[in-house]
């Protein structure tokens, strides 16, 4: 037991010059592309849930919460929303890249968000629409909901670094001593590694609008604890805080829990259609 603790500390304080340098790149892209990206999204017209869905995919401070407040102000449609809900990778890359996964992985997957945001997106475009009204830019939201970037790049990447430092290093206890406990070959039979429940109760943890959610599907997708399935409909359905920034600002409850419940519907279908393509595990 004690071998497990210490050797789950030794691999978590190996992250730690990756994912701050992960960070650190981040944070530069969202200081630089961040005014870019709201004229982009703004201008995008029927185009938005394209657009939207690639942007979401770029790792920006808190864009899912400004894509809640842009829609509903009604700057954006559903549609772009909803895409970027989807495509939004809130704290897999830095995980992925911290544990230096192949970048053929890494593409697939947010080229697999990507493509999914987008053809979801323009499908619930074909059946609503919405009206525009002016809301403040992604970068000032951003700041206002969730990464203070005013303290500059380095003090922002330092503390995101430190917080999901921590995740990681309890939800990798967690499963080092499960895999301890009970074994590996037990873990790899738990319910998340099976078809349709394990999709079903991924897309729920996704919904949980903490970065906790998407540290544990990324963690337990690579020791085996869940099938590639199941993390796609887990990553699919995780907004980060976007879903709890369109509870704050927009006063429709009915139509929030309808966008969840089509964020969370899109997530799982998406994961149990990958769950059987040849190319998918």
């Amino acid at each position: 037991m004690t071998e497990v603790i210490w050797d789950t500390l030794l691999d978590a304080a190996r992250l730690l010059p990756f994912l701050f340098a992960a960070y650190l790149l981040m944070e530069y892209l969202e200081h630089r592309a961040g005014e870019h990206t709201d004229r982009l999204i703004r201008g995008a017209g029927r185009l938005g849930p394209v657009i939207g869905a690639a942007a979401g995919a770029v790792p920006q401070c808190g864009f899912s919460a400004a894509a809640a407040n842009l829609y509903t102000g009604r700057v954006v449609s559903l549609g772009t929303l909803i895409a970027i809900f989807l495509s939004t990778s809130d704290e897999m890359l830095p995980i992925l890249i911290s544990e230096r996964v192949s970048g053929g992985l890494i593409l697939k997957i947010l080229g697999l968000k990507v493509l999914i945001g987008a053809a979801a997106g323009l499908c619930v475009d074909w059946v609503v629409s919405g009206r525009k009204r002016e809301l403040p830019h992604i970068h000032e939201l951003c700041e206002q909901e969730h990464c203070h970037c005013e303290k500059g790049i380095v003090r922002s990447a330092a503390s995101h670094t430190l917080r999901i430092f921590l995740f990681v290093l309890l939800i990798s206890l967690g499963l080092n001593l499960a895999l301890y406990l009970v074994g590996e070959e037990a873990l790899g039979g738990m319910i998340l590694n099976r078809p349709v429940l394990g999709q079903l109760l991924a897309g729920l943890i996704g919904l949980i609008p903490n970065c906790a959610a998407s540290v544990a599907i990324t963690q337990l997708y690579l020791s085996g604890g869940m099938s590639f399935g199941a993390m796609m409909s887990g990553l699919l359905s995780g907004a980060g805080v976007g879903v709890l920034i369109l509870f704050r600002v927009n006063r429709d409850r009915r139509e929030n829990l309808r966008i969840v419940a089509l964020l969370y519907g899109i997530g799982v279908l998406a994961g149990l259609l990958l769950e059987y393509l040849p190319a998918a595990g």
